[in-house]
């Protein structure tokens, strides 16, 4: 084989594994620095917890009426506490947000009772967290939600 052919090879083949490496060797360990939309959440009044500690690759809110939109580094799936919910963050996440109150949300869903339900809402009691699935809500404290969850990998919540 030509040798020319021969290091170019080596040197594709070098660029292509590095290329596939994961910066961060523990997927599982949070970035430290909050992304743009983890402290945009506290000055709606939200923990920051509320999002997973994952790649945000945008994030964008419209201050007039409120639709915002979050771009995740991909769907994953986590643990809510303090009850063990598993709940799963799609790709995108958009909704309306205003001081103590996110509505018509869509791109979170949590497993109860054998079957996935659709997060539509979140709202800032105090020191609550109160979650709104249709018409039933659950009311949870905020301090339970003040580090973002590691991403537990990916979902296919059906």
């Amino acid at each position: 084989m030509n040798p020319k052919i021969l290091i170019l090879f080596a040197l594709l083949l070098n660029f292509v594994s590095n290329s596939f490496q994961n910066p961060n060797p523990n997927p599982k360990t949070p970035k430290s620095t909050p992304s743009v939309a983890h402290v945009e959440l506290t000055n709606y009044g939200f923990p920051v917890g509320l999002l997973p500690a994952t790649t945000v690759l945008g994030y964008a809110v419209n201050r007039s009426s409120g639709d915002f939109s979050v771009k995740l580094g991909g769907a994953c799936k986590i643990t809510l506490p303090p009850d063990n919910y598993v709940a799963t963050y799609s790709d995108t996440i958009t909704g309306k947000i205003e001081k103590g109150k996110i509505g018509e949300l869509d791109g979170i869903r949590v497993r109860a009772f054998f079957k996935w339900w659709s997060i539509t809402g979140i709202r800032s009691s105090g020191d609550d967290i109160v979650f709104e699935v249709g018409m039933v809500t659950a009311k949870y404290p905020s301090k339970n939600f003040d580090g973002s969850p590691a991403c537990e990998g990916q979902h296919s919540a059906s």
